[in-house]
């Protein structure tokens, strides 16, 4: 992939998407492509319905547990289905991991911490064998990318062209990091040698969620491993393919066999008892606020590790009235509907100025019902269906609120077609803040908007949620930016831009979107410890 390519992939590229969201002309690659995304286009109204699954060309060949470098069945014997969200049929059946087979994983990472070679490497390898990964990754993006959507249902086209290759330059950018994480000498007040000391801090536990599979293990087992740490990763049970996939090659560039162990399962069984286990020493989850409490809880209850948490979002979207109503309506629409609304920092509220609202409505219904729905596999489709039955229904369920409690609804608000999870674009304009889809995730489709007056009024409506992952300003303002950036409580603040995702820029909530950094410099702190050692100094010749 040609350098000028990779820079344009590496962020999650509202500055590159604001013409048409759905594929960037700077990140489009016909190899990437070519025979895995016939047809022709149709609009959502007929996109999804009668047409017959695209093929994805790639074969599903890793589905048991990864542990110790190699891998194995659970001890259970048991096997779980991963579905394809275009039709709810079996992709490929997958091990199913419980507190067993989460034993066996710990033990494996504890003895290679412990014993083995990783975190006793020089730096530079290790930082070699992650540049390898990387290598690895960018050789296998299309095979990557195919199981991605065809598991999570997101586009082909957003996988291969955005998700994988930020993928690969998280692991550069930590591979970067991994010779540059050193310690100090402090002066004391005496003649003492201080030395402040960052060391691995053992076996992480890390859980993933399903809506960016492959994304969220790199922002996790990335800083985790350039730290010198070991890991046992649970994959969603929703989308297990390709982390074991991405792992697979991650041995192959030279990672120590239980370095990295991955297990697939539920919640309930492994998650549990990865979150609960006395030889973990540190957690990090992303997912829902409710699960996030549960694992605070646990992890609590058994040893007291640290936890660093990525939760829930119900994220402001505030466009001011000097905006371009036409650039705010693309960079809105994809604020909210980008990855199908399943977005952890979506902007699912969005604030729109009086004087241009009834304007930003009407050219925002026409922008939903230009959204390309399809087949993921499909080339220039800009929405995939819904990751499951359960989400398909909650989802639904919210629309069903939004109605009874007389949003109105501009355009959508229904199922798509009659197989597969597909869901039309949907936008309630005259939502109140009480109402519950104003106040709830739904992780879909689904935008709302609301009216405001005042700039002090949306600051005071905007903060008023228990959410504070994002929030995006639209304005030419530079007054208006500087005082909605500073009073908006949330841990990224988009200006006339929206996921913006780049390595280097840390990401992470307020409130209870949770504690805690992914990405950057920040997200190391999460994987050390830090010592102090004082050692007296016999007649210093200076101190």
């Amino acid at each position: 992939m040609a350098a000028a390519t990779r820079r344009a992939a590496s962020s999650l590229v509202s500055r590159c998407l604001l013409a048409r969201p759905a594929v960037p002309s700077a990140l489009r690659r016909p190899d990437r492509t070519r025979g895995l995304l016939p047809g022709v286009l149709r609009r959502f109204g007929t996109a999804a319905a009668g047409e017959e699954p695209i093929s994805p060309h790639v074969q599903v060949r890793d589905t048991q547990l990864l542990i110790n470098g190699k891998f194995v069945d659970a001890a259970s014997g048991k096997t779980f289905p991963t579905l394809d969200p275009r039709t709810g049929e079996v992709i490929a059946r997958v091990a199913e991991g419980d507190a067993e087979d989460i034993d066996r994983a710990v033990a494996a990472a504890r003895k290679a911490f412990d014993e083995g070679p990783w975190p006793r490497m020089i730096a530079y390898e290790r930082s070699r064998i992650l540049l390898r990964c990387a290598d690895l990754i960018d050789k296998h993006n299309d095979e990557i990318a195919a199981l991605e959507a065809w598991d999570n249902g997101k586009p082909y086209e957003q996988a291969a062209q955005i998700e994988v290759p930020m993928v690969a330059r998280l692991m550069r950018y930590y591979a970067g990091w991994v010779d540059k994480i050193h310690g100090l000498v402090v002066p004391a007040d005496g003649p003492h040698h201080v030395q402040v000391l960052y060391e691995p801090i053992g076996v992480a536990g890390q859980i993933i969620p399903w809506n960016f599979p492959t994304l969220i293990f790199a922002w996790k087992v990335g800083p985790a491993l350039a730290c010198g740490n070991t890991i046992v990763l649970k994959t969603a049970e929703q989308t297990p393919l390709s982390a074991l996939y991405v792992a697979k090659l991650m041995h192959e560039a030279g990672l120590p066999d239980g370095v990295l162990n991955i297990v697939s399962g539920f919640g309930p069984t492994a998650g549990s008892a990865l979150a609960s286990h006395m030889d973990v020493d540190k957690l990090a989850f992303t997912g829902s606020t409710v699960t996030g409490k549960i694992i605070m809880e646990l992890s609590a209850r058994s040893n007291l590790k640290p936890v660093t948490l990525e939760l829930g979002g119900k994220s402001p979207f505030i466009i001011m009235d000097d905006a371009d109503v036409d650039h705010a309506v693309e960079l809105a629409h994809y604020a909210l509907f980008f990855n199908q609304g399943q977005c952890c920092c979506a902007g699912s509220r969005t604030f729109v100025h009086e004087r241009v609202y009834d304007e930003f409505v009407e050219k925002s219904k026409a922008r939903a019902e230009r959204r390309v729905v399809g087949d993921p596999f499909r080339k220039g489709v800009e929405q995939g269906p819904q990751i499951d039955d359960e989400q398909f229904n909650k989802i639904l369920g919210y629309i069903k609120s939004g109605v009874e409690s007389q949003a109105n609804l501009v355009t959508g608000g229904a199922r798509l077609g009659d197989k597969g999870y597909y869901i039309k674009p949907t936008i309630f304009s005259d939502v109140q803040d009480g109402m519950q889809i104003a106040q709830e995730e739904i992780f879909g489709p689904v935008q709302s908007i609301f009216k405001f007056n005042d700039l002090n009024e949306v600051i005071k409506r905007a903060n008023a949620s228990r959410y504070g992952l994002a929030a995006g300003v639209f304005t030419n303002n530079l007054n208006a930016a500087n005082t909605l950036t500073r009073a908006l409580k949330a841990g990224t603040i988009w200006v006339n831009c929206f996921d913006v995702l780049d390595a280097a820029i840390p990401f992470g909530g307020y409130k209870m979107s949770g504690f805690g950094r992914e990405k950057g410099v920040n997200s190391l702190k999460s994987y050390l410890q830090t010592k102090a050692v004082v050692t007296p100094i016999k007649d210093p010749a200076w101190l």
